[in-house]
């Protein structure tokens, strides 16, 4: 199973790295979001999938479930959201104030040097 989700992970970064390196800025945050995705799920991964009780002290229990993975991912998806909305308030008002998405637009590049 781990296997699968590495695999997945590939994919994800794949994907992401496409839209980054496009020329709509919508696509970049669309890039960037699956991009952080792709971590969290490689982080998982790199965990261990397995299966055991809560990680508590006690007698009975044998095997328990490393909780460093799930808080590292939890504390990336509140800081990925953050960033998120934070670029797309930013795409926002660089559309509202120069009226295209185009980063070779924003830069000031002629379309005879693209």
């Amino acid at each position: 199973m781990e296997i699968i989700m590495i695999i997945l992970a590939g994919i994800l970064v794949a994907a992401a790295v496409y839209l980054i390196l496009s020329r709509s800025l919508l696509r970049v945050i669309i890039g960037t979001s699956v991009l952080t995705h792709a971590v969290n799920l490689l982080l998982l991964s790199m965990g261990g999938l397995k299966t055991g009780a809560i990680p508590i002290y006690g007698e009975t229990v044998k095997r328990y479930v490393d909780p460093i993975p799930q808080a590292l991912i939890l504390t990336a998806i509140v800081i990925s959201f953050a960033i998120t909305a934070f670029f797309l308030v930013l795409a926002f008002r660089s559309y509202k104030e120069l009226g295209t998405d185009n980063l070779a637009e924003m830069r000031g590049v002629p379309d005879d040097e693209q």
